[in-house]
């Protein structure tokens, strides 16, 4: 096993544990408590992490598609089929995860606040068309992705061990990528929208208790420490996810993967549903707690 296999198989199976338990800890919550709407988005942008890592990776992809008793060719479209769907549920949840926060933490003066009461309506109603729209929106990859046999051909692109591109007419390309750009650049705009209001809150928030000199004000209360993890995850998914795009537009522009280029890119894509849970597990002081209490017995 060469040593870039070695740190994709750490990544990922560290990734996968960290979202597990976060997972498990979210549908408990879910289940026997009275739950924050934030959970409630927390624990799909978990499910959707975990996904996003067992389909996604060159030595990962290759081992679940071996395990799998079909042909090469539905393995490839259905698990790339799979991770481009999480792929774009983790840009949209996140988005949303920064947009709730945002409305959460405004004062009732805000123009936001009118949506504080039915915020966990709208979060149900948000899940619904945003995996709605995602399972859609991937399905073009039926199309254009494929299993292979004979690796010495032509005008196809490798895109792991047993897939590849199928050659796509230029004007469809760059349509798709249009699209898809167009929906990402839209999403990420909102989320440094939202990013940059919350920061406004906290400095106005943070003057104020300077102001009245208030030691019980000063300290970070729930929501300051949520909206603190919320902001962090955001400016590190951007960093990521324009990292990851720009190896893949390069890539699909100029119609050529470099085996090393891809070893890159599948350790910046994971490193984002890597971090998360370790970020959320770190902060959150109930999982803290539980932690420490499984520590005494």
């Amino acid at each position: 096993m060469s040593s870039s296999n070695t740190v994709l198989y750490f990544q990922a199976g560290l990734g996968i544990l960290a979202n597990m338990f976060l997972f498990l800890f979210y549908t408990f919550i879910i289940l026997g408590h009275r739950p924050k709407p934030t959970d409630l988005i927390s624990c799909q942008l978990t499910f959707i992490h975990m996904m996003m890592i067992l389909t996604g990776g060159d030595t990962l992809f290759a081992d679940i598609s071996e395990s799998l008793k079909f042909g090469n060719d539905v393995k490839c479209k259905t698990i790339f089929y799979i991770n481009r769907v999480m792929r774009g549920l983790s840009i949209c949840i996140t988005c949303l995860l920064s947009v709730f926060q945002a409305v959460t933490i405004s004062p009732s003066t805000s123009l936001l606040a009118r949506f504080k009461h039915n915020v966990q309506k709208y979060i149900i109603h948000a899940f619904f068309y945003l995996w709605s729209f995602n399972l859609l929106f991937s399905s073009r990859w039926f199309f254009f992705v494929a299993g292979f046999t004979n690796i010495s051909e032509t005008h196809q692109m490798k895109v792991s061990k047993s897939c590849l591109l199928l050659p796509v007419n230029h004007i469809i390309r760059g349509l798709m990528l249009t699209v898809a750009m167009s929906r990402d650049v839209f999403l990420v705009g909102v989320m440094m929208t939202t990013s940059t209001h919350m920061v406004i809150i906290l400095h106005r928030h943070q003057r104020q208790c300077k102001h009245l000199h208030s030691i019980i004000h000063l300290r970070a209360s729930p929501e300051k420490r949520a909206t603190q993890t919320i902001l962090l995850l955001v400016v590190f998914f951007v960093v990521m996810y324009w990292v990851d795009f720009i190896i893949s537009f390069t890539s699909i522009l100029l119609w050529m993967y470099d085996p090393v280029v891809l070893t890159v890119q599948m350790f910046v894509m994971n490193a984002y549903p890597t971090i998360t849970p370790l970020v959320q597990i770190s902060s959150d002081k109930r999982i803290i707690n539980v932690l420490k209490n499984l520590r005494s017995k």
